[in-house]
């Protein structure tokens, strides 16, 4: 099904969902640290929507064997792009396994604490904490997926954030990014903390190399 001006194609739901099951399933028997990310987890944590495929991430160290695991659970998998991307299709369904995402996030031990079991139509998921997700759609976003940019407003708009791990997160991958994206929501008369766009707005105007003086007093902010 299509939708929209940029024809984006929906999965059926039961199809997308018995594929979900059997590929979190094939990946926790085969002992790969996951959590759901992309639509799915947008969704969770910000407007309701549905998407055409699923999205796992995987340490970058784990993605041959998450692969692995999968082709032998009965999926059709490929590496899309050696160092970031490989993909399994079960049910007509891709599985997206990713292990290193826009500006060179990848997952770590604080993602993975910050993770959240979350049932989504039944099914029992690791999915990413939403501030993580936010700043991934932030810095993803382009003309041809300006839906992450929305993605990222509606869990603005719907979750309760740390904003001092957001700030943190966003200054190792994307902090003008999201800063823009913060200020557009406010622009939207979407409910975002003055303390947080003056925090990261220190970030961008101080001199380079700020230290931990400059980084502490813009968390203090946000607490504040």
């Amino acid at each position: 099904m299509t939708t929209g001006t940029d024809q984006y194609e929906y999965a059926d739901e039961a199809s997308l969902l018995k594929a979900l099951a059997e590929a979190t399933d094939a990946l926790a028997a085969g002992d790969v640290t996951y959590v759901v990310m992309g639509g799915i987890a947008s969704g969770i944590w910000g407007r309701p929507r549905w998407t055409r495929d699923i999205d796992v991430f995987v340490r970058l160290e784990d993605a041959a064997r998450a692969l692995e695991v999968l082709d032998t659970a009965g999926f059709e998998t490929r590496v899309e792009q050696q160092h970031w991307l490989s993909k399994a299709e079960k049910h007509g369904v891709v599985v997206d396994v990713i292990s290193r995402s826009h500006n060179d996030i990848l997952l770590d031990d604080q993602m993975l604490q910050r993770s959240s079991t979350v049932v989504f139509k039944g099914l029992q998921l690791p999915v990413l904490a939403p501030e993580d997700v936010l700043v991934m759609k932030a810095v993803a976003a382009s003309e041809d997926t300006f839906r992450y940019w929305y993605d990222a407003l509606g869990i603005i708009g719907r979750t309760e954030l740390d904003w001092t791990y957001l700030i943190a997160r966003s200054r190792q991958a994307g902090v003008r990014r999201v800063l823009a994206l913060l200020l557009f929501a406010q622009s939207l008369d979407i409910l975002v903390p003055s303390a947080a766009i003056r925090a990261l707005a220190a970030l961008v105007v101080e001199p380079p190399g700020p230290g931990p003086a400059v980084v502490e007093r813009a968390h203090a902010e946000v607490r504040s």
